[in-house]
């Protein structure tokens, strides 16, 4: 495997690339001396180019003077920082300079002539865990980029294809979208080969009003597909399947066998989970060629996202053996998704399901269904925990919107539901406090399964302990969106435990 560097440029190359100027200087600027880029200084190493981007709370140009001691070769800044002890590339505007230098990386390991695969996945649920799993399979074929975490958007992606070089084979490239045209605008820089669309769900729904909107903005990966692309499409949702209307050339399937009359070019068979929540499943392609499958990784609604990872790796000529033991053999993906771990201190100890990476209703009722399909089949049943936070972006039903989780909780049977506000934030509180007031108008009148909503993680943490001197055997869910902080609760037990 080469190392995640970008191809390696001259100072005058990437001036170009971003109409820069490049602030006199005297060191050499026409040798290739440049072979990585970041927009954090602390990751800067000798070669790095430094992108300063002026933040909400922090202006990373502040850091200008520092990192040629670190050894970065260059700066792209919007104005010069005097006495920097670098050579500065002055731009109007260094986000698009960065995506700028971004697509002429990706030009550059066009132009050579070994192959190169750039494949874009897309959906409002779904995107990283399908990241995750492509990346594994198509590694064992070559050496494959694709981003740490959720690196989607204008500065994600443009990071992460700057670690594309004449080694890479193939870039995975997660493509996320809170209006209309963001995804045009990542197409733009990197056009995808092969277009993944996974689901039109309610996520970001305050932004865009409508799901048709969503759809919208979803499709635009389709429209961005280089010449002859090719789509790959969820058959089983009415909104992905009409983008096969816009699809330049050939389109490819994948879902659950619906109708008889579906043409599916990837589907899963006899799907099934263990008691630890493992989905199991028979992979069938479209000649009838099957293999076994078994989930490393927790969660029924992962069957779509493996079929979608599946379609991708075939389509590229992996043996359908191949990516079925692939799948099998993935046992964890991006942080705070669906990881289990167990959880002790203070002599007590219970099973954590930390899916608190991000939320919104689709992922929401998922983890929820995960919750209780974990030891569904034994004998003696864990007390099981629904620690949720608000969902952000929902528009003007957004209140409804959480009202009808909690009653999903507690109606899917969950033993105690805990809900989490965001501190001093009278908006995360209030939607909070609305799970829980599902919760509770779910609830029968002899019902004494405790529903509580709180303001702080410390407030839940204090709940969760007392619940689980009372009960031993206790499973925990954590799901919400990344500002109800639920993520640094899962980090702390974590450090608690070592």
């Amino acid at each position: 495997m080469s190392s995640p560097t970008m191809m390696p440029m001259s100072l005058t190359e990437i001036a170009q690339a971003v109409d820069g100027r490049l602030m006199p200087t005297t060191v050499p600027t026409d040798e290739p001396v440049a072979i990585s880029a970041f927009t954090d200084s602390r990751q800067i190493v000798p070669g790095s180019v430094f992108v300063a981007i002026a933040g909400e709370r922090v202006d990373s140009h502040d850091f200008v003077p520092k990192v040629g001691a670190q050894g970065a070769v260059a700066a792209l800044v919007d104005h010069e920082i005097a006495g920097a002890q670098v050579p500065q590339i002055v731009v109007e505007n260094t986000v698009k300079a960065l995506g700028a230098l971004a697509k002429h990386n990706i030009e550059r390991r066009r132009a050579l002539e070994s192959p190169f695969t750039v494949i874009g996945i897309t959906g409002s649920v779904g995107k990283t865990t399908t990241k995750d799993l492509l990346k594994s399979l198509l590694s064992k074929m070559g050496d494959t980029v694709a981003p740490v975490g959720s690196f989607n958007n204008e500065i994600g992606l443009p990071l992460t294809s700057l670690k594309v070089n004449a080694g890479t084979r193939f870039l995975v490239a997660e493509m996320g979208a809170n209006h209309v045209g963001e995804i045009a605008n990542l197409t733009s820089l990197v056009p995808p080969d092969i277009a993944v669309v996974l689901k039109v769900g309610v996520a970001h729904l305050g932004e865009f009003g409508s799901a048709e909107r969503i759809a919208q903005a979803k499709s635009e990966i389709v429209r961005g597909l280089v010449p002859g692309g090719l789509t790959i499409l969820n058959a089983n949702d009415e909104h992905v399947a009409a983008m096969s209307a816009i699809a330049p050339a050939d389109v490819l399937w994948f879902g659950l066998p619906q109708k008889e009359d579906a043409q599916l070019d990837t589907t899963a068979l006899d799907v099934r989970c263990d008691d630890l929540d493992h989905p199991s499943f028979v992979l069938e392609d479209k000649t009838g060629r099957h293999a076994n499958v078994t989930l490393g990784i927790c969660g029924q609604h992962n069957v779509m996202n493996a079929l979608a990872a599946a379609t991708v790796a075939m389509t590229l000529g992996m043996p359908i053996d191949d990516v079925a033991s692939g799948l099998s053999d993935v046992t964890s993906i991006s942080p705070h998704r669906m990881a289990v771990s167990e959880v002790e201190r203070d002599g007590a100890r219970f099973t954590l399901i930390d899916d608190s990476f991000n939320a919104n209703p689709d992922s929401m009722r998922a983890g929820i269904d995960g919750l209780m399909a974990w030891r569904s089949q034994e004998d003696q049943q864990p007390y099981r925990v629904a620690v949720l936070g608000s969902m952000l972006e929902l528009g003007s039903d957004e209140h409804n919107l959480h009202r009808t989780i909690g009653a999903y909780a507690l109606d899917g049977g969950v033993d105690a539901l805990i809900c989490v506000g965001g501190g001093d934030d009278a908006s995360l509180n209030a939607l909070a406090q609305d799970i829980a007031d599902g919760g509770t108008e779910a609830k029968h009148a002899d019902d004494m399964r405790p529903v509580r909503a709180v303001k702080t993680t410390q407030q839940a943490d204090d709940l969760i302990r007392a619940l689980n001197a009372e009960h031993p055997d206790m499973l925990v869910l954590l799901k919400g969106s990344h500002a109800s902080g639920l993520s640094a609760l899962a980090t702390q037990w974590a450090a608690e435990a070592e």
